[in-house]
């Protein structure tokens, strides 16, 4: 280490006359020399030769991976005892031969009727699918029973009025939005081709009404709401309605859904997809159309990519929109690659870097690029974008399970000062079930034998992961 350089000055004055100009000049050399010796100072005390990371860039295992989703299940399962209670004593009711006016479904986010419970539903019917594990889907019976066995008490003693509400089973007796019943639908429809409860086939039917019929449209078919503004597409509303008609499709067979529900993801797209971005915009409406503000928050083009992974996972592969779908997936893969932060999360606001580091999009973002890998649908090169943001969600699970972090409901906003302060806390249920989702396809990912996965070294000056196609590499 060089020391701090000190620079001495020492005049004859008869013999060299020291002018206020001289004076100056030599101020300045003094001061540039201490500036250029702090500089190198700095240079040679800053980071070191081996990379500090934020985040441990570490390669996950499988079993670490079940951990995480057993602590969030663990979570989940304790907030609520998915039981009727009288809402004003707090008394569990256990005798239904007469109605009680002040009955409702038990607090807790796993009693839930929701588009959020849904996503989380929908994630442990996959799980069990990918490890085997069945007491993930178990829980997606347990919950629908709960549902279907108690939801006739409701019906015959209340009078359906329209945005009338059951605690936190919400419009469940009269659908009036997307929300209400299209994720939540979409992962009753998995849970029936697992268990055949004939029970759920009405509310799944009544579900299919109201997306496929009742559900405000604009003329050309796009599902929409008149709320913020009139005649307004948000980008959530592709994950509120496309997985519900693509599992329709897959329940029925009837190529109606899948039709409509590639409608969707393009017709939206051409209102909310910024090709310069290769990012949806959160909302579009009528009244501002083509010079509509543009804010590209996390969670809606989460949304969207999840939405369309859902759709071609199920869709026939000769479906004459499927390549134009493929291109918004792979184009939007490639600018979250880029926008990714150093941590391994992305932005709330995704190309405002100073807006905080936000959980669930991380998650879905996660979830759909390793989805993309698994199924040939993006190149195996985006690896590592996957494992770094596994590793950042692996922070963000509290030791409880709770997933921390992400960002509270948000609606279509029109000012950066809105998306910039909100909140985000370990209640904003968004976050679960994409954690969930984020997990089983990484497990998919470590255990995929088209690849062979080069791991970085710890404590290396240079290393990184590599993702090796199998296939285009000769034989050994």
């Amino acid at each position: 280490m060089r020391p701090l350089i000190y620079t001495s000055f020492s005049f004859d004055r008869k013999k060299y006359p020291v002018t206020t100009k001289s004076r100056q000049k030599s101020l300045v050399s003094f001061l540039l020399a201490i500036f250029l010796s702090a500089s190198l100072f700095a240079q040679e005390t800053g980071p070191g030769r081996v990379p500090n990371y934020p985040v441990p860039y570490e390669f996950p295992t499988t079993d670490n991976i079940k951990g995480v989703l057993k602590r969030v299940r663990a979570y989940y399962e304790e907030t609520s005892p998915q039981t009727i209670v009288n809402s004003k004593t707090g008394e569990r009711i256990t005798n239904f031969t007469s109605y009680n006016p002040a009955a409702l479904p038990s607090d807790g986010f796993s009693s839930e009727w929701s588009y959020t419970h849904g996503v989380v539903l929908s994630a442990f019917d996959y799980i069990s699918k990918v490890t085997g594990d069945e007491s993930y889907a178990a829980l997606n019976t347990r919950f629908y029973n709960y549902v279907v066995d108690n939801l006739p008490y409701f019906e015959k003693g209340a009078t359906v009025k329209p945005g009338e509400k059951k605690g936190n089973w919400g419009r469940i007796l009269h659908f009036e939005a997307l929300d209400d019943c299209g994720s939540i639908g979409a992962a009753m429809i998995k849970t029936y081709l697992s268990n055949r409860n004939n029970k759920y086939l009405p509310i799944i039917n009544r579900v299919d009404e109201h997306v496929s019929k009742n559900q405000f449209r604009l003329a050309d078919g796009t599902l929409a709401r008149n709320r913020p503004q009139y005649q307004s597409v948000w980008a959530d509303d592709m994950y509120m309605s496309v997985p519900f008609l693509a599992n329709m499709g897959a329940l029925t067979g009837d190529r109606k859904y899948f039709d409509d529900a590639a409608r969707q993801v393009l017709q939206m797209g051409d209102r909310l997809y910024v090709p310069e971005k290769e990012l949806f915009d959160h909302g579009w409406n009528l009244t501002s159309a083509d010079y509509d503000p543009r804010f590209y928050w996390g969670r809606a083009n989460g949304w969207c990519l999840m939405a369309m992974a859902e759709l071609l996972s199920v869709m026939p592969k000769d479906h004459q929109s499927r390549d134009k779908i493929l291109h918004l997936y792979r184009s939007m893969v490639r600018s979250l690659a880029n926008l990714q932060d150093g941590t391994g999360l992305w932005h709330n606001l995704l190309d405002k870097s100073d807006t905080y580091l936000e959980t669930s999009c991380t998650a879905m973002f996660t979830y759909a690029i390793a989805k993309g890998i698994n199924e040939g649908w993006i190149s195996h090169v985006y690896g590592p974008v996957a494992l770094t943001g596994w590793n950042a969600i692996n922070t963000k699970v509290l030791p409880n399970g709770a997933v921390d972090g992400t960002c509270e409901g948000t609606t279509f906003a029109h000012d950066n000062t809105y998306y910039y302060h909100r909140g985000k806390s370990t209640e904003a249920t968004h976050g679960y079930g994409p954690v969930l989702y984020a997990g089983a396809e990484m497990i998919r990912l470590l255990q995929n034998e088209r690849f062979e996965i080069l791991k970085a070294k710890p404590d290396a000056v240079n290393s990184t992961y590599h993702f090796l196609l199998k296939s285009e590499w000769p034989k050994k």
